[in-house]
């Protein structure tokens, strides 16, 4: 198959992150719609776990949706222009990756915050434990589907797959790396965990740029989304 120059870019990033919005927008008024109470009374503290995992797919078809469409419809695929393939090496390397820097970048990043402010690992850890906390029996399995597998390759598609390489047309490496890292933070809307998701999103750029696949992004977001979820769970 000839390979043709691709044509996605910044309107297809754009798109995907209306798409996302909206979609997202439209689902939390559908669910509200369904159980009759207005949008703006909708307490989502009280969704249970089911729930929460049954509202993120409309924001999945933007992040991972969009990317996947576009490849296709105006470049070589998601193969080609996004490199997301693996290889079986980049399982254990990237769990490996995503466990230490969970157990070791995050501390250090996060170190001057707990020095220099009134913050402490309680109230870091609060909206993980938040999403943990709904988590009862069959629930964990769901968490993990939705922590665990759906939102890293989700991110990674939009964020190291799309973004980044949209990004490096323009600009050299480092810069799109590190552009792409700090919104990759910025996307979690946590203002504590900032530093740290900025941090572990540029170990995901180098990574997925070095290997020119999304393949260890993957695997490592797993891993470091999956040591949260299991240090919070096995906490109680």
């Amino acid at each position: 198959m000839t390979e043709v120059a691709p044509r996605w870019g910044a309107v297809d990033l754009a798109v995907a992150f209306v798409v996302a919005q909206l979609a997202s927008a439209l689902g939390f008024a559908l669910f509200a719609a369904a159980q009759g109470i207005p949008m703006g009374e909708l307490d989502t503290d009280a969704l249970t776990i089911g729930e929460v995992a049954l509202l993120q797919v409309p924001l999945w078809l933007g992040l991972l949706g969009v990317p996947l469409l576009a490849t296709r419809l105006r470049g070589n695929g998601p193969v080609r222009d996004l490199g997301l393939w693996t290889t079986l090496r980049d399982a254990p390397v990237g769990l490996a990756i995503g466990v230490a820097c969970q157990l070791v970048l995050v501390p250090l990043v996060t170190l001057p915050i707990f020095i220099f402010t009134d913050t402490d690992q309680e109230a870091l850890e609060a909206p993980a434990r938040e999403l943990t906390d709904k988590a009862q029996g069959p629930g964990v399995l769901v968490l993990v589907l939705v922590v665990v597998v759906a939102a890293p390759l989700a991110e990674e598609v939009f964020f190291r797959g799309m973004l980044q390489r949209t990004l490096a047309r323009h600009l050299p490496i480092w810069p799109a790396m590190l552009i792409t890292s700090v919104l990759f933070g910025i996307s979690h809307f946590q203002a504590l965990q900032l530093p740290a998701l900025a941090a572990f999103g540029l170990v995901l750029s180098v990574l997925a740029h070095r290997t020119g696949r999304l393949g260890p992004s993957i695997w490592a977001h797993v891993g470091f989304n999956a040591t949260t979820v299991v240090a919070l769970v096995a906490g109680g």
